[in-house]
C-alpha cells in the first residue's frame, strides 16, 4: 500500500505511540490517584494484584498494558508488557457480566450496541454510578465518518456493576482490579492504553461459526470482521500491536 493512499486521519494503537516522543495525552479525565474514598481498596487490590504478578513471574508494576474484549464469548484479556520492545504476556481474562447490543459496530445514540473497533482509555473516574469505570475514546476517526454525524453515541465505559446499554460491564471486583492497574501503568509512563473490541475470538470455533451465521446476509459486516480479524490474527502471531491507521472512507488498515 503506498504512503500517498492513506489518510492520516489518525494513529490510534500503540505500537505507533512509542514513536511519538514527547507526546501528550490531554483528554484523559480524572487523573488516576490511589487516595479519597477507594484508598483502602487500591491498597488491599495492590497486594492481591502482587501477589498474582509474583505467581506469574510478571513484573510488577508492568510498563504497559493492552486489553481485547470479545462480544460473543464475553471476555475481557488483559496483557501486560514488561519492557517496550518485548512481546506482550497474557495475565488474565475478566469475564464480561453484561453487554448489550449484537455484532457490528455502535453507529448512533442509542443503539445499545457495545462498539468494535480499535479503541484507547481516555478516562479514569473514580466516581461512577457502576462503582469505577474506564472511558474509551467512542467515537473515534473511524467512527466519526461513519456513525451518525449528529448522534454517533458517547460514555462508552469498561465498568463495574452489571449493567449495560452499550457499555462492557465487569463488576465491582474485577474493575478494581483493572483499574488499579490501569493507573499503574499509567503512573509508568503509558498514556496511551489500547483497547481492541472484537465480536468474536477468531480462533473459537463455536465463536467464529456463529459470527458467520449472525453476518452471512450483510457483506459490510463481514467485510468489517475480516478487517478486525486481522488485527486479531497480527496479535496472535507477534505478541506485538499492528499499527492501525483510518482512511478517508473511515475504514481501518491494519499494518
Amino acid at each position: 500500500m503506498k504512503r500517498n493512499s492513506i489518510n492520516y486521519i489518525s494513529i490510534v494503537l500503540l505500537a505507533f505511540f512509542a514513536s511519538l516522543h514527547g507526546y501528550s495525552q490531554t483528554a484523559f479525565i480524572s487523573y488516576p490517584k490511589s487516595t479519597g474514598k477507594h484508598a483502602e481498596t487500591f491498597s488491599r487490590v495492590e497486594d492481591s494484584l502482587r501477589k498474582q504478578f509474583e505467581d506469574k513471574k510478571l513484573q510488577w508494576p508492568p510498563e504497559q498494558m493492552y486489553l481485547r474484549s470479545f462480544k460473543f464469548d464475553r471476555q475481557l484479556e488483559v496483557w501486560v508488557k514488561e519492557t517496550g520492545n518485548g512481546p506482550f504476556k497474557f495475565f488474565k481474562t475478566y469475564k464480561v457480566c453484561m453487554q448489550s447490543g449484537t455484532m457490528g459496530p455502535k453507529r448512533m445514540e442509542g443503539d445499545y450496541q457495545v462498539p468494535e473497533g480499535f479503541y484507547y482509555i481516555n478516562e479514569f473516574n473514580p466516581n461512577s454510578n457502576y462503582h469505577l469505570a474506564l472511558g474509551l475514546n467512542y467515537p473515534n476517526a473511524s467512527d466519526r465518518l461513519l456513525s451518525d454525524s449528529l448522534r454517533p453515541g458517547n460514555s462508552i465505559y469498561i465498568h463495574g456493576s452489571c449493567v449495560s446499554t452499550g457499555c462492557i460491564a465487569i463488576s465491582d471486583a474485577p474493575i478494581e482490579e483493572l483499574y488499579l492497574l490501569a493507573s499503574q501503568v499509567k503512573d509508568q509512563g503509558q498514556d496511551f492504553i489500547p483497547v481492541h473490541v472484537f465480536p468474536v475470538k477468531y480462533n473459537i470455533k463455536k465463536s467464529f461459526d456463529y459470527l458467520a451465521q449472525a453476518t452471512k446476509e450483510n457483506q459490510p459486516l463481514q467485510q468489517f470482521a475480516v478487517t478486525l480479524k486481522g488485527a486479531f490474527d497480527h496479535f496472535e502471531s507477534k505478541k506485538q500491536l499492528p499499527i492501525i491507521l483510518v482512511n478517508k472512507r473511515g475504514e481501518y488498515i491494519v499494518n
